[in-house]
């Protein structure tokens, strides 16, 4: 089975299972999620999601941000971890759209790497659920285990991977894939102990199961 089969089969698969699938991060704009995106390294989305509505209440513009008093942010995010330089990216992250985009969040890969903290990952995050923009693949541990366990990719990083998975399925299913991938990989295709006998894509799975 080819890759561009076996990934028509993973979708109609993972629809059926997550119809509804989406960003389990909780926020009501693109800055919100931007920010959210930001504390979610190396974060779980549950901790993230714990801290953000006060942080929300506290910080409610690009400019509240960029005025932040760095003491006072970095408390309010301390739970995250990383907190010093998620905080410092942050601030200097709302600063620079300031600067740089009159104090709208860009809506262009190209643009929204250009900030402090944003790599290709939040910026397709933000991308794909706030804007509806699927210019990338979010590829994080989960969509990087199950790719390579279902045999989708052979990439060795996480940039090779998303080229791998862009060229085998439709692009607009990229941003709903990735939250798929996310919530079978927590819940079912775990690192160590994957469920493989309740798994959807056990039929063509390459390594575990022998499809």
């Amino acid at each position: 089975m080819n890759s561009k089969n076996t990934a028509k089969k993973v979708l109609a698969a993972l629809k059926k299972k997550y119809p509804d699938a989406g960003c389990s991060l909780r926020h009501h704009s693109p800055l919100q999620l931007l920010v959210a995106t930001i504390l979610s390294a190396q974060c779980t989305d549950v901790q993230v999601n714990k801290i953000t509505p006060a942080l929300f209440v506290r910080y409610k513009t690009v400019q509240d941000f960029a005025d932040a008093s760095l003491d006072e942010l970095e408390s309010m995010v301390k739970t995250t971890g990383f907190y010093r330089n998620k905080a410092k990216n942050i601030r200097h992250c709302c600063e620079q759209i300031i600067a740089d985009f009159g104090g709208k969040i860009p809506e262009t890969l190209a643009e929204l790497t250009t900030l402090p903290g944003v790599g290709r990952k939040t910026a397709n995050v933000v991308l794909g659920n706030a804007f509806g923009k699927n210019e990338g693949f979010v590829v994080d541990t989960h969509v990087f285990r199950l790719s390579h366990r279902i045999g989708l990719a052979e990439g060795n990083t996480p940039e090779k991977t998303e080229q791998e998975l862009m060229k085998v399925f439709p692009q607009d299913d990229w941003a709903y894939l990735s939250h798929t991938f996310i919530l079978l990989g927590r819940e079912i295709c775990k690192a160590r102990k994957p469920m493989c006998e309740v798994c959807p894509l056990e039929k063509f799975c390459g390594k575990f199961c022998g499809g």
